[in-house]
């Protein structure tokens, strides 16, 4: 080969990474110019949100020096498993997940690296993890302006763009122009910007508080130019739920914070490319794409109001958009055992649960499979239920099983 052949010849690991990053429909980076703003909590919430929409989602943790995905999701002391060569993500249900908190010894080790060391680390996550097919990547970057947000831009180079996330306050807008800023330098589409923590309802008198004013991240999109994704209030669970590593839209997504996470993904679906039918765990495909799969556990033909106690499931297929129940199939329940219920719901391709009562730890294991969980509903033919739930309606109470 001559020498001009041999310069024109693509580096193997610029290869690498075109092949690997060509598998993912798309790349959304998360960025905030401010810390403390809750850029890691809407990260986590979009991917869980994309993934409920079902699609394949992967999440990539770059905050080198305070990684704390791991923690958001109940996954630390996880560690990465190789095959053939390439890092596993670790699977959370359909979501795959990826920090350097998974390669650290424990927890409160400090990364102490210069700018090299966290873009070569970067670039391994994205060439040598086995990310798959997937329909979206969501990149959850440190606060600023710095190396692991500039080595994502110029290492992907057809990401669709960045969501930006502020608080409505002016110390927190004039940090978030920068990172704006910093999109329009390295030509980085700018997706939209996030009002978080967006005034505070209290709970025992209705009354709306603007802790943090209000308005300043729409007056901000304006501005700049870019597109308004929402505003996500301050709700005391979204804290609670990250620290128990229980990602708030798995429990509470019908809530006003929960509605609000997934009118802040409509765009990005809007963008995304149909794919074919999947087939749940028993062989059959669900109706279409955008359905969703609710299950009722059963017993003398209603909801029962303990989990463990159920005969049969209905497993009943639902259009959100339309509101309309699509087909529903009874199955009778596998025979009782620990840890064996999440696993055998994810076979059967459940994306919700709505239950009356179900143990703390039975719901844990089923937010790591990818499937939500709804209690305190009350004893009910499964068809009133699902009905209730997509016209919004449906109540729920106490929790009559927590253990």
């Amino acid at each position: 080969m001559d020498r001009v052949a041999e310069s024109r010849k693509e580096p193997d690991d610029q290869r690498k990474l075109r092949e690997s990053m060509g598998r993912i429909a798309h790349k959304v980076l998360v960025l905030s110019g401010k810390g403390g703003v809750g850029k890691s909590t809407v990260a986590v919430n979009l991917a869980l949100s994309l993934m409920h929409a079902g699609k394949r989602v992967g999440l990539l943790d770059v905050d080198i020096h305070g990684p704390s995905v791991p923690k958001m999701l109940k996954l630390e002391g996880e560690s990465i498993r190789t095959e053939s060569n390439a890092m596993l993500p670790v699977e959370l249900g359909d979501l795959k997940v990826m920090s350097i908190g998974f390669l650290l010894d424990r927890p409160e080790d400090a990364v102490i690296w210069r700018g090299p060391m966290k873009m070569g680390v970067i670039k391994q996550f994205l060439v040598d993890v086995a990310w798959g097919d997937l329909d979206y990547l969501v990149i959850d970057a440190p606060p600023g302006t710095g190396d692991e947000p500039l080595s994502i831009c110029q290492l992907i180079t057809d990401a669709d763009g960045a969501v930006v996330v502020t608080t409505p306050q002016e110390v927190a807008l004039a940090a978030v122009r920068k990172s704006i800023s910093f999109c329009r330098q390295l030509n980085m589409p700018v997706l939209g910007v996030v009002e978080n923590m967006s005034g505070f309802v209290c709970s025992a008198c209705g009354q709306r508080s603007e802790i943090f004013g209000s308005g300043g991240g729409e007056r901000l999109a304006r501005e700049m130019n870019v597109p308004f994704l929402g505003r996500i209030p301050i709700e005391p669970e979204v804290t609670a739920s990250g620290d128990a590593g229980i990602p708030y839209i798995q429990k509470y997504a019908d809530t006003a914070t929960g509605r609000a996470f997934a009118e802040v993904i409509r765009p990005m679906l809007g963008a995304d490319s149909p794919r074919p039918p999947e087939k749940a765990g028993n062989g059959e495909p669900r109706e279409k794409e955008g359905t969703m799969r609710i299950a009722i556990p059963m017993a003398e033909g209603k909801l029962t109001a303990h989990f463990g106690h159920c005969e049969r499931f209905a497993l009943i297929d639902v259009d959100p958009e339309a509101k309309t129940i699509l087909k529903k199939r009874e199955v009778e329940a596998p025979e009782h055992q620990p840890g064996l219920f999440p696993r055998w719901l994810a076979q059967q391709g459940a994306h919700l649960i709505i239950a009356g009562g179900m143990g703390a730890n039975a719901q844990n294991l089923f937010a790591r499979s990818g499937i939500k969980v709804l209690t305190g509903a009350s004893p009910q033919a499964p068809e009133a239920l699902v009905t209730a739930y997509l016209e919004g309606t449906l109540l729920t109470g106490e929790n009559v099983c927590d253990h």
